[in-house]
């Protein structure tokens, strides 16, 4: 097991920045999740820690090891990619073991090993069988295994979940939970699903355009979001986002207006006609009687009128998408899942405003609150 380190690692392709200024250190033993949209960088990030993409410039240490010149087969770390990358011909005990025959690890040590990983992964019942004859969430805890059974001193995982069905990828995930709990092997896992992000990771990167937006544990990141970008990337549903125009101490939204809370006033200093834009998550928003369904004390409120667009029952929960008359933008509402509403119905939504994000429309930063608070 082994830290990882980057520091200022830059990645070009031609006259393309895949990546720049990617700066940071992950301590041995932790689980690290880089997300992001499509095309943000973070394969390439990972693909270069493995060898198998070469840093344009910066340094990159494995233990305290700079291994930019390293090979990839020298740097001891196993990645797991998203297609799994079994040998057909070969069954899964074979496919396990095939890493450890590579390095001519003693055939007692490898047999030994393979067990061991098997009965971890509840793979035993599995080893005579060949890839073809496993689901797709056999499969790729066969690909774990493989990584596994390696003892690297890095686990890097390329979207692993991606290619299976919603009940298997959450089953899954929660296996690479406890799997990672049990070897405690450093491990950098790469996906666009901010829920894997959420669930799994002791930190997450966020990345953007090539480059690091935030670092941070979940809770953090959600409930501070550096900006317009992580605010409305991590949650799900993710953040509403209301442009709005500051005009005499409120803000006009689709000509409604919300008065501005005085914790926002005193910190934020706008001029007249200043666009902005607001974000409130929906757990934050309450219909008609916000008593009924608020559940942290009381909090300065603003009222919205909106139109019901689409009514999605969740179970426990209803989520409500609901639009500004006249308008483009739209607010998504959750609610009891005893609620009742219909498509056009007419809301008046209210707003607990403690809870209100102010980002600049432009750069996307965010205004308030700010860093200190």
């Amino acid at each position: 097991m082994a830290k990882v380190r980057l520091e200022d690692i830059k990645r070009r392709f031609n006259n393309v920045t895949a990546i720049e200024d990617i700066t940071f250190e992950i301590p041995d033993g932790e689980f690290w999740v880089l997300v992001g949209p499509s095309g943000c960088g973070k394969s390439t990030i990972l693909r270069t820690i493995a060898g198998l993409e070469t840093a344009t410039s910066g340094k990159l240490f494995i233990g305290e090891q700079l291994v930019n010149n390293v090979p990839a087969r020298q740097r001891d770390v196993a990645m797991v990619f998203q297609n799994y990358a079994l040998y057909p011909h070969m069954t899964v005990a074979q496919n396990i073991a095939f890493g450890l025959q590579m390095r001519k690890v003693d055939q007692r040590i490898i047999q030994e090993r393979v067990v061991n990983v098997a009965r971890s992964l509840s793979l035993e019942h599995l080893l005579d069988r060949k890839p073809k004859q496993l689901s797709g969430g056999q499969q790729q805890r066969v690909a774990l295994g493989r990584a596994i059974a390696r003892e690297p001193q890095v686990f890097l995982l390329d979207e692993p979940l991606s290619n299976l069905d919603a009940q298997l990828r959450d089953d899954t995930r929660a296996e690479l939970k406890q799997l990672h709990h049990q070897l405690g092997i450093t491990t950098i896992y790469v996906t666009h699903d901010q829920v894997e992000a959420m669930t799994l990771a002791d930190k997450i990167v966020v990345l953007n355009r090539g480059r690091i937006q935030q670092i941070g544990d979940p809770q953090t990141i959600y409930a501070h979001p550096a900006n317009e970008m992580v605010a409305t990337f991590l949650g799900s549903p993710p953040m509403n986002i209301l442009p709005a125009i500051y005009k005499n101490n409120a803000f006009d939204v689709n000509g409604q207006l919300l008065a501005i809370p005085a914790n926002v006033a005193k910190s934020v200093h706008l001029p007249q006609g200043q666009n902005v834009d607001l974000g409130i998550r929906p757990e934050n928003i309450y219909i008609n009687e916000p008593h009924r369904y608020r559940e942290h004390g009381e909090g300065e409120l603003g009222e919205l009128v909106v139109d019901v667009k689409v009514v999605e029952p969740l179970g426990r929960e209803t989520l409500i998408r609901t639009g500004l008359p006249g308008s483009s933008v739209l607010v998504n509402v959750q609610v009891g899942g005893d609620v009742r509403l219909r498509l056009g119905d007419r809301l008046s939504l209210q707003l607990d405003l403690n809870h209100l994000f102010v980002f600049d429309s432009v750069t996307g930063d965010r205004l308030y609150p700010q860093a200190n608070n």
